[in-house]
């Protein structure tokens, strides 16, 4: 009985290393090598201190993870920088695959591939470390007393009536440029971005910018979605895909989403 139950198992182990070799053999450029492309450089929290290569950040962890989940070990997976713009053209590549936060939509998927999408966008509350400070937990009723603005014609001021239903009136600006403007000078406590982009407006444009809190995506209208980009055609996007799925099903790839996206960033999820 001991010799067919080891034999079994052993069968096992075959059949799941084959399916692996399966998928993956011949359909990369270097064979039994995964190359993955990200910017350059790599911004937090998507890669920490620009280097993929030790799995910290988001799209670092969440690559090696796709990666083992298609049969590659870490050290088979190489890592080559390209710029947003050149990646998404149209052409040969020279990467497997690439993540750069790139949203899904049909206009890029005319010039190259997708996966399924390994990350939804949340939206966020950008505002100042004043608010934050005076604000403290974002609690619902502290959020309603908040003087919000959002652009015109687009889904953020219903999103933040039906979210939040401040006490006050939404004020409506012509672009995102205005409304980060009014951020900065007063006329306003906060406005919603989607994360990603509240990041890089709290880092880098609004002065003393932080992030109050976030809503998780299901609360959000046509949300963007992140995929993995690759060459038109590629080979190795039903494998790509079939990870994604495998990851999201074990609740692998939300664990990687709380631990970098909320945890790291410090960004609280406002239920």
């Amino acid at each position: 009985m001991k010799t067919i139950v080891t034999a079994l198992c052993a069968t096992l182990v075959a059949t799941a290393a084959t399916a692996g070799n399966d998928c993956t053999a011949g359909k990369t450029l270097e064979d039994g090598v995964l190359t993955i492309a990200t910017g350059n450089p790599a911004y937090f929290p998507w890669v920490i201190d620009d280097a993929p290569e030790t799995k910290q950040g988001f799209e670092a962890a969440v690559a090696y993870a796709i990666a083992n989940e298609m049969g590659f070990e870490d050290d088979a997976v190489s890592w080559v920088r390209t710029s947003f713009d050149e990646a998404i053209q149209p052409g040969a590549k020279n990467f497997d695959i690439n993540m750069q936060q790139y949203s899904i939509t049909p206009e890029r998927e005319e010039m190259v591939d997708f996966s399924l999408p390994y990350y939804t966008s949340a939206m966020a509350i950008l505002t100042t470390a004043t608010v934050v400070e005076a604000v403290g937990d974002p609690a619902p009723e502290a959020l309603k007393g908040l003087l919000w603005g959002a652009m015109a014609g687009t889904t953020g001021a219903m999103m933040i009536d039906d979210a939040i239903g401040p006490e006050k009136d939404i004020l409506l600006y012509n672009d995102n440029t205005d409304v980060t403007q009014a951020i900065q000078a007063g006329q306003i406590d906060a406005a919603l971005f989607d994360l990603p982009t509240a990041l890089y407006l709290s880092a880098v444009t609004v002065e003393n910018g932080a992030l109050l809190g976030q809503f998780p995506a299901e609360r959000s209208q046509n949300p963007d979605q992140f995929g993995i980009l690759m060459e038109d055609g590629n080979p190795l996007k039903a494998c790509v895909d079939a990870a994604i799925e495998a990851l999201t099903a074990s609740g692998q790839l939300a664990a990687l989403e709380a631990e970098w996206l909320a945890a790291a960033t410090g960004v609280p999820v406002i239920e």
